[in-house]
């Protein structure tokens, strides 16, 4: 067998949304092992149970080699657990970031989760638009900067309440970002998703894919609550 490559970003960690639905032939053992398993190669998993009818369980993992993300996919979907939808992304600092403190960049490039107290969770994919009149990559630089500042400051009027994870996806997945919000309560969802949909870098040049909710806990309990024996 011929040796595998890692494929390791330059920068960050490699991140994958897996959403999964529960079938009569689940076996709850190696849905565990496999989540122990990801984390015992330096890993981390946050498993999810999810509410609504577009999926049982969200696994959202973070790793720096994709293969180790690839190896918890085959075996959660070996354990019998039915794959429906999936986001690929990476870490990443934003191109606005410039004087941040490098504390605060390793932070978003290396992020520890799931953060303790804030057990709401939502998931969504989002792009800027190009259409005629908006669009963002028409912008000037200085301009794009200031509104992502007037979005940035938006975001932090919910500090305590409200950790937010954005990931890079262009070139990865349908959009550009995805971003995962662990929240303290399931209000602090809508409140700060309604609040920064006014800001201009939303209102006009935000496009927004599938909306993901659910509650994050330790994969025991998480399938006791799914109904997996």
């Amino acid at each position: 067998m011929s040796e595998t490559l890692p494929s390791v970003p330059s920068e960050g960690t490699s991140v994958v949304h897996l959403f999964f639905r529960v079938g009569p032939l689940v076996d709850r053992d190696e849905v565990v092992s496999a989540c122990e398993g990801a984390v015992a190669r330096g890993g981390q998993v946050v498993t999810v149970a999810m509410l609504g009818h577009k999926a049982d369980l969200c696994v959202m993992a973070l790793a720096a080699d994709q293969w180790d993300l690839r190896r918890l996919q085959t075996a959660l979907v070996a354990a019998g657990l039915e794959l429906v939808d999936s986001y690929v992304s990476l870490t990443e600092t934003s191109e606005y970031a410039q004087g941040v403190p490098d504390e605060m960049k390793q932070a978003r490039l290396h992020p520890v989760l799931p953060p303790e107290g804030k057990p709401a969770f939502c998931f969504y994919p989002m792009s800027k638009r190009r259409e005629v009149g908006a669009n963002w990559f028409e912008l000037p630089y200085d301009e794009r900067r200031e509104l992502m500042y007037e979005h940035g400051a938006s975001g932090r009027k919910f500090a305590g309440r409200v950790q937010q994870v954005v990931t890079g996806s262009t070139g990865t997945d349908d959009y550009e970002w995805g971003v995962t919000l662990f929240c303290v309560h399931p209000d602090d969802v809508k409140d700060v998703v309604y609040t920064m949909r006014f800001d201009q870098a939303s209102a006009r040049f935000g496009e927004f894919g599938t909306f993901y909710v659910g509650m994050v806990a330790e994969p025991s309990t998480v399938l006791d609550e799914i109904g997996v024996p």
